[in-house]
């Protein structure tokens, strides 16, 4: 018995909150030559500024939802020498650590895009009122890390992520 008490209290104690994403969310990106958004993003976001240590974030972004404001474009975008989005259709990112940071907070993990995953530090912002909340971050990734496109070109190597992403309990 005492066992399944210390076992109770241990999952009581890390337990975090768990945030549900509203659908007024934004995930942006530009770069020299393109910008755009992708329109359908999902995300497990179990997070307590309390409690970083048992957070996690889970986040998927549809490629198919790519919206550069150009048909053609957003078509090249899905093909096989950018996102490949019919062998690869989501973007998805796992966190395995968060920080407390001077200006938030930071997060690492693993960002897969097309077969390539890397370790990343994602920086972001949390504020929250009683039960809703708002996650903000900006931050670049180097689109040829994940071979996406060809070097050089039209399009920049420096894509600027900005990210936003409201939530409530």
């Amino acid at each position: 018995m005492a066992i399944l008490l210390l076992i109770g209290g241990v999952f009581a104690f890390t337990q975090v909150k768990t945030w549900k994403v509203s659908k007024d969310y934004s995930v942006e990106f530009s770069a020299k030559g393109v910008n755009g958004i992708f329109k359908t993003f999902s995300a497990t976001i179990n997070f307590d500024e309390a409690k970083l240590a048992a957070s996690k974030f889970v986040m998927t972004i549809d490629v198919n939802s790519i919206n550069t404001g150009n048909g053609l474009q957003n078509k090249h975008a899905l093909g096989a020498e950018w996102f490949n989005a019919e062998k690869y259709p989501n973007i998805k990112f796992t966190s395995s650590s968060f920080e407390k940071t001077e200006k938030g907070y930071s997060v690492k993990g693993k960002l897969q895009v097309k077969d390539v995953t890397k370790d990343v530090t994602i920086p972001f912002t949390f504020t929250k009122s009683g039960s809703k909340g708002k996650f903000v971050s900006s931050f670049t990734i180097e689109r040829s890390d994940y071979n996406v496109g060809k070097p050089g070109g039209d399009v920049g190597n420096n894509i600027k992520l900005n990210v936003t992403i409201p939530v409530t309990k």
